[in-house]
């Protein structure tokens, strides 16, 4: 039996999140009728990460296994005829029997961008969420070093979401800006859902001098999601890489 990885990329706007849900159109949905339609036989799917309705990724990463001798450079090239423009498979290989896309996963990279200028450039208006006002970047910088190391992410996971725990470890993150730009880069093990955009819209509002370094500081260690700032609009957001 043969284990195939895929490294694809898409523009999440017109679906429903990575996830297949009943009478909605998703991402998993697409690829996996595309996968079958090519091997002529069922195919379980497995994600190494769910995004969001309306979350993007550059490098999201599938497996699915097969007993077709199909060459995968045929299976890309017939995927990607068959998928729509606004999804695309960018490297095929086969891995190990043991690989599993979520959890032979070390860390996920996302990185979510924000748009400062005056008004919203049409090119930009379905990757990036507007704020047509200064931001302080250093502060938010300073503060979003905070999250590095092992800690219990509560108060920036969506509301009534269920976990059996909420500690995470982030490895590296960061923001900076270029040209009109935020970006803000989080690598971490694991993410709850909504985290990367609570956060983000919290440290908007220590950039905005809403909130001191100290404030984001106590957020965190608050451990409840009634103190943290506004999630972040999903559009803005991209699974940038996901390392094994």
């Amino acid at each position: 039996m043969r284990n195939i990885a895929l490294t694809l990329s898409y523009d999440g706007t017109a679906y429903h999140g990575w996830q297949s849900q009943p009478g909605i159109i998703t991402i998993e949905q697409v690829v996996r009728t595309g996968i079958e339609t090519i091997l002529n036989h069922p195919a379980k799917v497995y994600a190494g990460a769910r995004t969001d309705r309306g979350v993007h990724a550059f490098g999201q990463v599938i497996n699915f296994h097969t007993e077709k001798e199909i060459p995968l450079t045929n299976l890309m090239k017939g995927l990607n005829s068959l998928l729509p423009h606004d999804i695309r498979v960018l490297k095929a290989r086969e891995v190990d029997s043991y690989f599993h896309a979520r959890y032979s996963a070390q860390s996920k990279t996302y990185v979510y961008i924000i748009a400062t200028t005056p008004y919203h450039s049409p090119f930009h208006f379905r990757y990036s969420w507007h704020i047509p006002y200064a931001i302080d970047t250093h502060r938010m910088h300073e503060a979003i070093h905070t999250i590095v190391g092992e800690h219990d992410f509560s108060s920036f996971k969506k509301k009534e979401e269920v976990y059996e725990h909420h500690v995470r470890t982030v490895f590296r993150a960061g923001v900076k800006k270029k040209g009109d730009c935020i970006y803000t880069i989080i690598e971490a093990t694991g993410f709850l859902r909504y985290m990367v955009r609570t956060i983000v819209g919290t440290l908007v509002w220590v950039g905005t001098g809403r909130l001191s370094q100290e404030d984001f500081i106590e957020i965190l260690n608050a451990h409840d999601r009634v103190h943290a700032g506004p999630t972040a609009p999903a559009k803005g957001l991209f699974l940038r890489r996901i390392r094994y």
